[in-house]
């Protein structure tokens, strides 16, 4: 049963300009499994899409999560396999207590934009 879904879309370019003025912004915003397998340069229509992962996700959670760190939601890329979501902390509890216990992750980007959408969903049958 689907529970929510979310969508963000991001300027690749911004993002760019963002991650070279305050070189803090990255570490602060991705984390490890975020940047894993990307190259150090050139990785702003990645991380863009990792960025709008993130602002997805967290519409899909109703936005506002008390104790939420950018940590707390990471996207995941294993070698030949679609990318998926990582939640903890904060993000891991608000998900747990909507009951969601499966998420479906698609990103994209073209023309300068970078877009994530996600899919929240409660693999058990719904209560009527």
């Amino acid at each position: 049963m689907v529970i929510a879904v979310g969508v963000d879309v991001v300027d690749i370019d911004r993002m760019a300009r963002a991650l070279e003025r305050t070189p803090a912004l990255g570490p602060r915003v991705f984390g490890d499994l975020d940047t894993e397998g990307l190259a150090p340069e050139g990785n702003a229509a990645s991380l863009a899409a990792r960025f709008a992962a993130k602002e997805a996700t967290l519409k899909a959670l109703g936005g506002h999560i008390p104790g939420f760190s950018w940590h707390d939601i990471q996207v995941q890329r294993p070698a030949q396999a679609p990318p998926t979501l990582v939640l903890t902390g904060g993000a891991q509890r608000a998900s747990q207590h909507k009951g969601i216990n499966r998420w479906h992750l698609s990103l994209s980007h073209d023309g300068g934009v970078a877009i994530a959408f996600v899919v929240a969903e409660s693999l058990e049958e719904a209560r009527v």
